[in-house]
């Protein structure tokens, strides 16, 4: 495959004790772009709103089905939109070098040029924008505010002269949009106010989150670090990582449970179990490929953080 000047060369991958080329037989179509999007992900937008709109049905005994499906829908855009930001702005940067562990990058691997994967990114991010028309409409202000910082920071995150990914400060961020603003906006759309209650869900909601950028950030310490990124985990280290990552499982079903969270949070602890054998998988397997998995089960286990709290609060 021929790349197009400037563009990186795409790295390889070892099969079998092998070295081959990972952009051969790269994907066509929908397929493309789905693998772009990062799918497995997506469920860090989904938790939140789930857990927004349920608390806002049990405080306020009913819920809206359209501004929860235009939240669900504007959440997936701009994450959809962040991730392949990311995707291009790493690639751009010499982010996503061979050594890096993580699934394909289609623009490092040269399977799509930076200026198709630019536009799809903004694609994303003008659908996420129109969604917001419809919620601003609804919420008013205070929704404009939150779109706004969402979309801006969604570009922040791989891009500008100083991208979020590249500093300590990524967890903080993630606690904060795909936490806090997610959740506490879905329960603003739904009821015109907010709670104390919806920023603690929120922050527990976010910290999950955290913890999955916390599992792809461990495992490619090496990588970024060469990379010059400097994340929480290349910060922090490798024994203070895995603490980290344990109290960012924990402390949310802690919060939740607590007098602090909503009526019906106690349901959260039938997580802990999940949370305890992923704090020691994280503790205890070698960072690699493998740790892909611990990905994606954090990413999961905040979806059933998520769903046992909305069964809780409904009951």
């Amino acid at each position: 495959m021929k790349l197009d000047p400037g563009q990186p060369e795409p790295p390889s991958l070892i099969i079998d004790g092998q070295r081959s080329s990972r952009a051969d037989q790269p994907p066509d179509g929908w397929r493309l772009w789905l693998l772009a999007i990062r799918p497995k992900t997506l469920t860090i937008s989904i938790a939140p709103v789930v857990a927004g709109s349920a608390l806002a049905w049990a405080d306020a005994h009913s819920l809206d089905p359209r501004p929860f499906a235009a939240s669900l829908f504007g959440a997936l855009a701009i994450q959809a939109g962040t991730n392949l930001y990311n995707d291009v702005g790493d690639a751009l940067r010499g982010g996503d070098q061979p050594l890096r562990q993580g699934p394909p990058r289609i623009t490092a691997l040269g399977w799509a040029t930076p200026e198709r994967v630019k536009r799809a990114a903004l694609s994303c991010f003008a659908l996420a924008a129109l969604v917001g028309l419809y919620l601003v409409w609804l919420g008013g202000w205070p929704i404009v505010a939150l779109g706004l910082a969402s979309l801006v920071a969604g570009w922040a995150y791989s891009g500008g002269p100083k991208p979020i990914a590249y500093t300590p400060t990524g967890e903080a961020f993630v606690i904060a949009f795909f936490g806090i603003g997610a959740v506490g906006g879905t329960y603003y759309l739904q009821t015109l106010s907010l709670t104390g209650q919806s920023i603690i869900v929120g922050a527990a909601i976010g910290a999950v989150a955290a913890a999955v950028l916390l599992a792809n950030n461990y495992r490619d310490m090496e990588p970024d670090r060469l990379a010059g990124r400097r994340t929480l985990a290349i910060r922090a280290g490798v024994e203070a990582s895995k603490a980290i990552y344990g109290a960012l499982l924990l402390l949310p079903i802690a919060l939740l449970a607590s007098p602090l969270g909503p009526k019906g949070g106690w349901l959260c602890l039938g997580a802990l179990p999940v949370a305890l054998r992923l704090i020691l998988r994280f503790a205890t397997q070698a960072r690699g490929p493998a740790f892909n998995a611990i990905l994606a089960s954090t990413a999961r286990f905040q979806l059933l953080l998520a769903f046992l709290l909305a069964l809780g609060v409904t009951l």
